[in-house]
C-alpha cells in the first residue's frame, strides 16, 4: 500500500481545537478518519516549527488521499501538504527505465 507524507499546520480553530481536546484525541481522530479510508498511521508526531505536526500513513490509493485532504480543507481546522513517498525499490526501478526525453532548447 502506497505511503504519504502528511505536513499538518493547524489554523487558529485548530490549535483551540488541540487545546481543548488534547494531542492524544487528535492522534485517534486521525486514526479513525485512515481507517475509515482503508488506510493506517504509521507515525504521528507534533513539531516545533513551520509544521505542528508530521503524519506518516498508508492509504490505499491517491483518490483515499484526495477524500482526505478535501476533508480536512474543507474542515478549516489545519492546512496540509501531502507526498507521496518511495522505496529505495521503486527509486531503483524509476532509475532503471528509459525514457526519451530533450530539455527545452535542444
Amino acid at each position: 500500500m502506497p505511503k504519504y507524507l502528511f505536513e499538518v499546520s493547524y489554523s487558529v480553530e485548530g490549535a483551540k481545537g488541540l487545546l481543548a481536546q488534547g494531542g492524544t484525541a487528535r492522534q485517534a481522530a486521525i486514526e479513525k478518519a485512515l481507517s475509515g479510508l482503508g488506510g493506517s498511521v504509521e507515525s504521528f508526531h507534533y513539531a516545533l516549527g513551520h509544521d505542528d505536526a508530521y503524519l506518516i500513513a498508508e492509504l490505499p490509493d491517491a483518490s483515499a488521499v484526495a477524500t482526505l485532504s478535501i476533508t480536512v480543507a474543507a474542515a478549516g481546522g489545519a492546512r496540509v501538504n501531502t507526498h507521496e513517498l518511495l522505496t529505495p525499490e521503486q527509486v531503483d526501478s524509476a532509475l532503471n527505465a528509459n525514457v526519451e526525453y530533450s530539455p527545452p532548447g535542444s
